[in-house]
């Protein structure tokens, strides 16, 4: 039994459908469908919440386009992204080999890069 997620903003008693992660390296704040765990460097969001976030000046927000549910489905390209930005944002995984060429011999256009202060 799962018991429902509620917003990480303070005083909001909603229930999350959203997940917020931040990409640091690319002042980008990713706002996609619930992630299926609750991780420690991305924040649950209310509808209200998540369709209101502004970010600071200079980021780009990435945001769900639609209603937002509780996820059903794993392949959406967004969640997809959300789910590399978190990875990526974890300090014990390894960094990746890299990506092979494609037939057009140019590689995929997103990468996970190590983090080079570490």
């Amino acid at each position: 039994m799962s018991s429902v997620r509620k917003c990480s903003r303070t005083g909001c008693l909603n229930p999350a459908v959203a997940t917020l992660t931040y990409a640091y390296s690319d002042s980008t704040a990713v706002v996609g469908p619930l992630a299926t765990t609750s991780e420690p460097h991305s924040y649950d969001l209310c509808e209200a919440h998540a369709l209101r976030l502004t970010a600071p000046r200079g980021w780009e927000v990435v945001r769900h386009e639609g209603e937002f549910a509780a996820p059903d489905r794993s392949d959406d390209e967004l969640t997809a992204l959300a789910e590399a930005v978190r990875e990526a944002g974890r300090s014990d995984k390894p960094a990746p080999p890299p990506e092979p060429e494609g037939p057009s011999g140019r590689r995929g256009h997103l990468r996970v890069l190590p983090d080079p202060i570490s």
